[in-house]
């Protein structure tokens, strides 16, 4: 199991995504479970990010959203870093 490590940043993003988007909060929780539990399984669909992102990993909530995070897989831990649209946590 993981620890989930939210960020400052992270915890604001997720309070404005849940305002703005309050039919997927069961889908967000959902994902944040998934996350703790393993967060390589297929249908988080996990993934590395490149160029000025190239440290940061992120996983899908919907097809148009995404969490981006990094995993410290020696303490277990995944530290949130941003939650949003495909174009708001890419920038």
């Amino acid at each position: 199991m993981y620890t989930l490590v939210w960020s400052a940043g992270f915890t604001r993003s997720a309070e404005k995504f849940i305002k703005h988007h309050p039919v997927l909060k069961n889908k967000f929780v959902s994902v944040l479970r998934d996350l703790e539990n393993n967060p390589f399984q297929p249908r988080l669909k996990y993934h590395q990010l490149g160029g000025n992102l190239k440290d940061i990993q992120a996983v899908s909530i919907t097809y148009s959203y995404r969490i981006t995070l990094t995993i410290i897989v020696t303490d277990r831990e995944i530290i949130l870093l941003d939650v949003g649209s495909h174009d708001e946590v890419y920038r």
